[in-house]
C-alpha cells in the first residue's frame, strides 16, 4: 500500500498565534500515524517562488492522509492555520514501488 504525504508551503504571519495551530493539529497527527519528514528548516529556492516554511508529513497510507485532513480535529486546526498564515497544502499518494 502506498504511503500518503502532506506537502505544505506556508508563510506564517503571526508566529506566536500560529503555535495554537500546532497544539490543535497534534492530536490529529498522532491519531493518523503522521511522521514529520520536513518541518521548516534551511532550504534553497532554486526554482519558482519560495515560501518561508516548508513541511512534508508522511502517513501510513494515502487514505490516512486524507482522513486526517478531513477529520473534525484537524478542521479546527485548519481554521487557525488559515487565520495566521497563507500557503498551499497538498495531499499526495506516494509511489507504490
Amino acid at each position: 500500500m502506498a504511503k500518503g504525504y502532506w506537502i505544505g508551503r506556508i508563510d506564517v504571519h503571526d508566529p506566536e498565534a500560529y503555535k495554537a495551530y500546532v497544539e490543535t493539529a497534534t492530536p490529529a497527527y498522532k491519531e493518523y500515524g503522521a511522521t514529520f519528514l520536513v518541518r521548516g528548516g534551511e532550504f534553497d529556492p532554486v526554482e519558482g517562488a519560495a515560501r518561508a516554511r516548508n513541511v512534508v508529513i508522511e502517513f501510513p497510507s494515502y487514505e490516512a492522509a486524507l482522513a486526517c485532513y478531513n477529520s473534525e480535529t484537524y478542521q479546527k486546526a485548519r481554521a487557525i492555520r488559515q487565520k495566521f498564515s497563507d500557503g498551499e497544502l497538498l495531499v499526495i499518494r506516494g509511489h507504490d514501488a
